[in-house]
């Protein structure tokens, strides 16, 4: 998990570079290409083949969380580049929260009163970096926080998903849905890219699959509920590098607001795994 978190942090800088020099959703959209490409050879070498994996009684839902999850990388590369690596991921991490919070209403789970005290901590943290009472508020500030919300709701459906069908079937959906749908919309944002940056490019595909290879191998060998904690390192490593690389500053009240997310965070997947 601690190098997935690393390997995610570099493809969040790779990501940040180019879509500082390009259109975002052309960028998103070869990553993705590179991705439904690593999709398809993973599912095909699976027991049943391409026909088995893709099998599912609730397409449209698969087709609503793949197009849901391009959406997200669209918005959080784009507010890499208007808001910063550092305050884009601290927001971010709140969305654990989001999904402890939604998990009630949208998939009728328990959530007591202690996770929900947890949740307005968090909450808190995220007023605390964004500052809205502080001077001119930026507006920009929002847009990683809907990303939060964009991939928490994403996380509910891939849940709520998994109670049919099986994880390589939903793996295979966001993949494929996703590459099909930023080519739709992609195609028309083309720009001619350097040398250079293919070679950056290729860098953010590799790094894209490797880190989800990563994952995978991860989940089969621990249970996600005892490896999550180590996933807030990778606001540990995109700090490094927004500071090192990209000259960014990490702010007093950024810290404190991450730092109380985290820790609201973790305690809300303590409280989880009592109850459970």
């Amino acid at each position: 998990m601690i190098a997935t978190c690393l390997v995610f942090a570099v493809q969040d800088g790779i990501s940040r570079h180019l879509a500082a020099e390009y259109n975002t959703l052309m960028v998103v959209m070869i990553r993705y290409w590179f991705f439904a490409s690593f999709v398809i050879a993973i599912s095909a070498r699976r027991s049943g083949g391409l026909k088995a994996v893709s099998t599912t009684n609730q397409p449209l839902l698969q087709v609503f969380r793949g197009t849901l999850l391009a959406a997200e990388i669209c918005v959080m590369v784009y507010a890499f580049t208007v808001v910063g690596l550092i305050e884009s991921l601290a927001v971010f991490t709140v969305y654990p929260l989001l999904v402890a919070a939604l998990s009630g209403p949208v998939l009728g789970e328990f959530v007591g009163w202690r996770r929900y005290a947890a949740i307005g901590v968090g909450f808190v943290g995220v007023l605390i970096i964004l500052e809205p009472g502080v001077g001119v508020f930026d507006p920009a500030a929002i847009i990683p926080f809907c990303s939060a919300l964009m991939f928490a709701l994403y996380g509910l459906l891939t849940r709520y998903a998994a109670r049919q069908d099986s994880a390589a079937t939903s793996f295979f959906w966001t993949g494929v849905t996703g590459a099909v749908m930023m080519t739709a919309i992609g195609i028309w944002a083309w720009e001619p890219m350097t040398a250079r940056d293919w070679i950056w490019m290729g860098c953010l595909c590799l790094t894209g699959a490797f880190g989800h290879w990563l994952l995978i191998k991860c989940y089969e060998v621990a249970e996600a509920s005892a490896v999550q904690p180590f996933a807030y390192l990778q606001f540990v490593f995109v700090s490094i590098i927004g500071l090192t690389v990209f000259g960014e500053t990490l702010r007093t009240n950024v810290a404190i607001g991450a730092g109380l997310i985290v820790a609201a965070g973790l305690f809300a997947l303590w409280r989880e795994r009592l109850s459970s």
